[in-house]
């Protein structure tokens, strides 16, 4: 039987943190500590709303001055402290209303909702942390969603150093 798609790896990605994995998980759900490190290199981020519970959500704009504003909202599917995040992803206007990834500056073939979790394993005094995201590799390479992430978590890096 043969697929009628093939298989594309999605994005994932290892970073080991020098913190404790209580504070690597706080870096991901405290809004004062977010607004430092969440937003690619040159760009900003702020959130219109940020509730980190189970089935809370968070609306958030990554202020780009190059390409322009770019919302997304989302909702929390897992919050466990201090181990696994889980969070849907949909591109939005300012009023939080779903707009097609070409109205947002993005590839036209860019999915409608990605996923995507964040796991924090202690290893002494430091987190491997590990992100999976449902947007296949290339795709996130192509756009410089894959490199963001990377330059985020040397970032947030340099903030619990």
């Amino acid at each position: 039987m043969e697929q009628s798609k093939t298989e594309e790896k999605e994005v994932l990605i290892s970073h080991l943190f020098n913190a404790p994995r209580e504070l690597v998980f706080k870096a991901w759900t405290d809004p004062q500590l977010l607004v430092n490190w969440y937003a690619p290199d040159g760009c900003t981020i702020e959130f219109k709303t940020l509730d980190v519970t189970q089935n809370g959500e968070f609306h958030s704009c990554v202020h780009d001055p190059v390409h322009g504003d770019c919302w997304i909202k989302g909702t929390y599917q897992e919050v466990v402290f201090p181990e696994k995040l889980v969070f849907t992803m949909i591109l939005t206007d300012e009023q939080g209303s779903a707009v097609e990834a070409l109205a947002a500056g993005k590839p036209e073939d860019w999915p409608q909702e990605t996923i995507t979790t964040v796991t924090f394993a202690a290893i002494g005094e430091q987190t491997k942390l590990t992100l999976h995201q449902t947007i296949p590799e290339a795709q996130a390479k192509a756009t410089g969603a894959y490199q963001s992430w990377i330059k985020m978590f040397n970032k947030l890096e340099g903030i619990l150093g």
